[in-house]
């Protein structure tokens, strides 16, 4: 992987643009187990008013809500596809993002894959990468508290928050 900046995909303007203009979220490789990532960021997103649509072939129900095998088995349009997956799997979740005509593939912490990320783009999939959705949401949202940075009432950056 030489060669590939990571760093197109962490573009903050985009990032706020998704986060304020998304409604359904697509979460690949929601756990049903509470103690996952995956669990805490999709019960963070539905507590802040996304739609949150499980993938996970392995699982029925979510969240209170159907679980998917898969992305084409989603009955509705999605915003963002959220992807706890490793990187390896990305081509393929790539690929059908751009057949569901999702309209972001967001790939957590160190779901790194350029492949995946050339699919979505080439496929008019806006690629986010190395992010964490709850942690974009809430710095931009301002609803981070102690276990995170940004309230939106001290900063440490000099001239104000951005």
């Amino acid at each position: 992987m030489s060669g590939f900046d990571i760093t197109r995909y962490q573009n903050t303007e985009t990032i706020q643009n998704v986060i304020h203009n998304s409604k359904t979220v697509a979460v690949v490789g929601l756990s049903a187990n509470i103690l996952r990532a995956s669990f805490f960021v999709g019960f963070y997103l539905k507590r802040h008013g996304y739609t949150v649509i499980p993938v996970n072939p392995r699982e029925s129900e979510i969240l209170g809500e159907t679980s998917y095998p898969s992305l084409k088995d989603v009955p509705v349009p999605i915003d963002i596809v959220n992807v706890f997956r490793a990187p390896a799997a990305l081509p393929a979740i790539a690929e059908e993002a751009v057949a569901v005509k999702a309209k972001t593939l967001w790939c957590q912490f160190s779901v790194i894959n350029e492949e995946g990320a050339r699919i979505a783009e080439d496929g008019g999939v806006c690629v986010i990468m190395d992010r964490c959705i709850k942690v974009e949401h809430a710095r931009y949202v301002g609803r981070m508290h102690w276990l995170g940075f940004n309230t939106n009432r001290i900063t440490s950056v000099r001239g104000g928050l951005q």
